[in-house]
């Protein structure tokens, strides 16, 4: 790979990674701050100790 080319792909990845990673970060805060975030997040942190089914258990 020359170097103009490597040259390239950096700036490219530089600029677009950063925009990228931005529009990321500000979806998961807009998601934290929603009404209902933390009923969500409380019934996910349950999901382990949920015990519908034991283990070895047919699931069927």
């Amino acid at each position: 790979m020359d170097t103009a080319h490597y040259d390239m792909l950096r700036h490219f990845a530089d600029s677009w990674g950063l925009l990228y990673m931005l529009a990321i970060f500000l979806t998961v805060v807009v998601m934290i701050m929603l009404p209902g975030a933390r009923s969500r997040a409380m019934a996910a942190a349950r999901i382990p100790l949920d015990d519908d089914h034991p283990a070895g258990g047919d699931r069927t």
